[in-house]
């Protein structure tokens, strides 16, 4: 038994001595502790808000899985004259015009913060960086990355303004396509993107959806 411990955190051990090692030659980590930004999410963002012009001075944003506030930042100061409802259970940093709400989306009485903050069909941007805690098994943890992009494009349905727009992280593999496809119905642009500052390894893309369509305003959570 005591071998069997010995061992396991042994092997604890070196995968955290591997992420350590990562983390010092990965580019983006040492540029966010340079430019003392909150994580490398930021240049994700910045990345893909660079190609697609997603974010803007007076939108009404709403953001899904904040923590630790990589994201969040980033949005308050692009949009100083909107307003950013930040949702995480897990400490936000967020700025002036960042509200968080504690707590996992999709529970009843998160959603009716949201709500009171941000009525259906009043948000010009959705975003969700939301992912599972991954536990080895692949079929398992693609499954639950699909119910958070599910989530998130509900979330969509229900707050976008028409013409808004959404950002959703996803894992390459089973599923993947079908949300696409589904996602398609909503919106006039469903288009994939891998920034650079994702790890080349890394399964993680995002869906980045323009323009709700307009007859569907007012659909449910």
């Amino acid at each position: 038994m005591i071998s069997g411990v010995s061992e396991a955190m042994s092997r604890k051990g070196n995968s955290s001595g591997r992420w350590l090692n990562r983390q010092k030659r990965d580019r983006y980590v040492r540029q966010a502790q340079q430019e003392g930004n909150v994580s490398r999410a930021h240049y994700k963002l910045e990345q893909l808000d660079e190609r697609f012009r997603l974010v803007r001075r007076q939108d009404q944003i709403l953001e899904l899985g904040a923590a630790p506030g990589g994201w969040t930042r980033y949005l308050g100061e692009r949009a100083a004259a909107g307003r950013v409802v930040a949702v995480d259970p897990l400490p936000v940093v967020g700025g002036a015009n960042v509200t968080v709400i504690t707590g996992w989306f999709g529970e009843p009485e998160v959603d009716a913060e949201i709500e009171a903050l941000a009525p259906a069909g009043s948000v010009d941007l959705v975003l969700s960086d939301m992912a599972p805690n991954l536990s080895g098994i692949r079929s398992a943890d693609q499954a639950r990355s699909i119910h958070l992009a599910d989530l998130a494009l509900q979330a969509a349905r229900h707050w976008l303004k028409p013409g808004g727009r959404l950002v959703v992280k996803l894992f390459q593999g089973e599923g993947t396509d079908g949300w696409v496809r589904e996602a398609r119905t909503v919106f006039a642009s469903v288009k994939v993107a891998k920034p650079d500052a994702s790890r080349a390894e890394s399964r993680e893309v995002y869906a980045v959806c323009i323009g709700r369509i307009a007859e569907i305003a007012g659909g449910g959570v």
